[in-house]
């Protein structure tokens, strides 16, 4: 139940959106070559069920499309699927839109393609921003919540992952503002461990970075198909635009 209430207030991570962008930290480089790892999209989608779909849907995925990064259906029945018992199902929660929108003040939202809707031009890829988000949560006594993030400052939700994480504080240095002289700024100057997670410093960054590889897949499942298919199509493209340039040198080459 603990979990179940922690993971229905993460939802609301994710509801307001534009203004963290433009109030938190530049965002660190997500590590692409997760995307392609096949072990680490299973675990991210492993992270995913255990962690977000408890009050998240994903209600453009449909759990066979899990086979598409290398799980069997059994696995999927028996390891991914809490929330119904037909695989071709798509990844819906029991949980009521109207319920959660009365206790927590906003409905959570779907997240299909959470990834793609937080990219940011000025900032970076949506991958980017969830990766840092979901890195830089630390503990605020000020906040009603007891939790604040350096990537969404005032967010409206505690750490979904602070099991995993583990809790810590954020340091501050104050400077003076270099627009007003009167005023000063926080400047953050590193994170405090306060109680130790279940896995190192190393580990949880690398298991965040599984959790957006599954997450930014399943923005877009088709995505290294198509760019598969299309290095083929140029490649095609190349060979038939050869052949009518030596059909067109052909052609031509009596008359003058």
């Amino acid at each position: 139940m603990k979990r179940l209430i922690l993971s229905l207030l993460a939802a609301l991570a994710f509801v307001s959106g534009a203004q963290a962008a433009e109030d938190g930290i530049p965002w660190d480089k997500f590590p692409t070559e997760k995307s392609t790892d096949v072990a680490a999209l299973q675990h991210g989608a492993k992270l995913f069920v255990n962690y977000c779909l408890n009050c998240h849907s994903a209600s453009f995925m449909r759990y066979n499309r899990l086979r598409d990064i290398g799980l069997s259906e059994d696995q999927i029945k028996n390891n991914l699927m809490f929330a119904t018992l037909k695989v071709g199902d798509t990844m819906n929660v029991s949980f009521d839109p109207k319920e959660s929108k009365q206790w927590f003040g906003a409905t959570p939202p779907d997240l299909s393609v959470i990834v793609r809707s937080r990219a940011d031009p000025g900032h970076g890829s949506g991958a980017d921003y969830i990766y840092t988000y979901l890195r830089t949560y630390y503990r605020d006594s000020t906040k009603e919540i007891g939790w604040n993030n350096l990537a969404f400052p005032n967010v409206g939700m505690p750490n979904p992952l602070w099991e995993l994480q583990g809790q810590r504080v954020a340091k501050f240095n104050e400077e003076k503002d270099p627009h007003d002289a009167a005023k000063t700024t926080h400047v953050f100057a590193g994170f405090e461990q306060v109680t130790p997670g279940r896995i190192s410093a190393r580990e949880f960054d690398n298991t965040v970075a599984d959790l957006v590889a599954y997450l930014q897949w399943m923005a877009e499942p088709a995505q290294h198909q198509r760019t598969r298919l299309g290095v083929w199509v140029l490649m095609v493209l190349g060979l038939f635009t050869v052949i009518a340039w030596r059909l067109n040198a052909a052609y031509w080459k009596d008359v003058k």
